[in-house]
């Protein structure tokens, strides 16, 4: 009986022990459902909210995109108002239709329609109607240039007549902008084709289009060398970049305090039109004609100062205060500020290796000088298809020139020049364009001829339509103004 209860008693036991088991069973089962299911719930939460997270980022990309396109747009538009201030119209329109969209979208398809209604409002301007003005080297302080107790009379008087004060040449600049004046280069004259054999054509610009309040006028400046007779007399020293590569002029003063700034016609023509682009026509600037005879900008690259033969005073004085005068160093320098000087939109002319009188010269003779320049000052400036003669001569008389009669302009011919240019202030305006080169008299703004139109001694006031003499004519010249002594 007794085994019978204990049997009994641990079935029960048993009983109760599978039932626990079952119930742990039960409960992990649950639990383990319980926790899939957070993890399904967290897993699709996560996911949703990756989802979520996705899309959002996919559409801040989206609206990212849009708007950097929409700036990309705008910034183009502002690009092409720069472009057209220079009345370059169709670069204007060409760079808002590389835009895309630029056929859909409502800024870009005004801002072409405006451009290309301004330029159709322009006039074609007459090439051979268009002056050209130049200068010297500015006098920065008259008070040392017209030193005649220092420099004597003939030296002060070839200064006075033949430079201009930067004063002068500020209230120049300032009232032909006023007058509605827009610098061109004096290839805009023309337009240029070449034969297969490489033979150049010129016929006149069609296309030279501006506002009808517009006029366009040629600018250059001649002997950027800084000559060893400029010393100590109120000009520049020498050319220099400053820390932004930009072209400036160093200078030093009565005291002796050098300084760097714009203290000639480059640079400070440059800062005017940087302030004013709408004063030059497709970013125009000028073309300086360069001797060799002294080296350029204020370097002394000619090779005499290099061999040391056949010195003048003044270039035995130099090489003797500069012991230490190294020429590869000079013409390192100089081809670094021709290139400065090419990159700002400057294009170079030769004016002869020694400023030499061409009329009446032999070909030979020519041929002497222009080998100087080519190895003295082309290597530094580069190659130039332009020729603007010194003492403002010239090789032949108003008609054409003619090869086969004309032996001077044969031999420069042959070097590849095309474009000519002398001096004549007689009129407003001389171009002459012919089929194989283009010529052009030149106005000096320089006080003999500014002096000559105020005072009524020339038969036509040439500046009449540029700017006013007697508000420019600076006060501080000794007067009257003559073409005696030298520079």
């Amino acid at each position: 009986m007794a085994d019978k209860k204990r049997s009994r008693s641990g079935r029960r036991a048993a009983a109760r022990r599978r039932r626990r088991r079952l119930r742990m069973i039960y409960a992990t089962i649950t639990l383990l459902i319980v926790l899939l299911a957070a993890i399904l719930v967290t897993g699709l939460i996560q996911t949703g909210r990756r989802k979520n997270d996705t899309a959002k980022a996919e559409k801040a990309a989206e609206i990212a995109a849009e708007e950097a396109e929409i700036q990309k747009r705008r910034d183009a538009i502002a690009q092409a108002g720069e472009i057209a201030k220079t009345y370059d119209y169709d670069r204007a329109i060409a760079l808002l239709e590389e835009q895309e969209g630029y056929d859909t979208d409502s800024e870009l398809i005004n801002a072409i329609a405006s451009f290309t209604a301004v330029k159709s409002t322009l006039e074609a301007k007459d090439p051979l109607t268009v002056p050209h003005i130049f200068y010297h080297s500015l006098i920065v302080d008259p008070a040392r240039t017209f030193d005649t107790a220092k420099w004597g009379e003939d030296t002060v008087a070839g200064n006075n007549a033949w430079m201009t004060t930067i004063e002068e040449f500020d209230k120049i600049t300032q009232q032909m902008y006023d007058n509605g004046w827009v610098l061109i280069r004096m290839r805009d004259l023309v337009t240029e084709s070449r034969d297969e054999d490489g033979t150049v054509h010129f016929s006149k610009n069609k296309n030279l289009l501006l506002p009808a309040d517009k006029h366009p006028y040629v600018l250059s400046i001649d002997d950027w060398s800084y000559y060893h007779s400029y010393d100590g007399k109120g000009y520049g020293d020498k050319v220099v970049l400053d820390e932004n590569g930009l072209v400036k002029i160093q200078y030093t003063d009565a005291s002796g305090q050098v300084s760097v700034g714009d203290y000639d016609v480059m640079p400070r023509l440059n800062t005017f039109l940087r302030a004013h682009p709408d004063a030059s026509y497709k970013g125009a600037r000028g073309i300086a004609a360069m001797t060799g005879y002294n080296g350029v900008f204020g370097y002394r690259t000619d090779v005499a100062y290099k061999t040391h033969e056949r010195l003048d005073r003044d270039q035995e004085e130099y090489l003797a205060a500069h012991p230490d005068f190294n020429w590869d160093e000079e013409v390192a320098e100089a081809t670094k500020i021709a290139e400065a000087v090419k990159a700002e939109g400057w294009e170079f002319a030769c004016h002869t290796w020694g400023h030499m009188s061409v009329t009446g010269k032999s070909a030979e003779t020519l041929a002497t000088d222009q080998q100087k320049w080519q190895n003295t000052v082309a290597n530094i400036l580069g190659q130039t298809d332009t020729i603007i003669f010194a003492h403002g001569n010239d090789i032949g008389t108003w008609r054409d020139y003619d090869a086969a009669t004309n032996e001077a302009y044969a031999y420069f011919k042959s070097m590849g020049y095309n474009f000519y240019a002398n001096v004549d202030a007689s009129s407003e305006y001389w171009v002459q364009i012919r089929d194989g080169y283009v010529r052009q008299g030149r106005i000096d703004c320089d006080g003999l001829q500014m002096w000559r139109a105020m005072s009524g001694a020339a038969k036509t006031n040439v500046f009449e339509k540029l700017f006013d003499v007697a508000s420019v004519f600076d006060d501080r010249r000794p007067t009257p103004v003559s073409a005696t002594g030298k520079a």
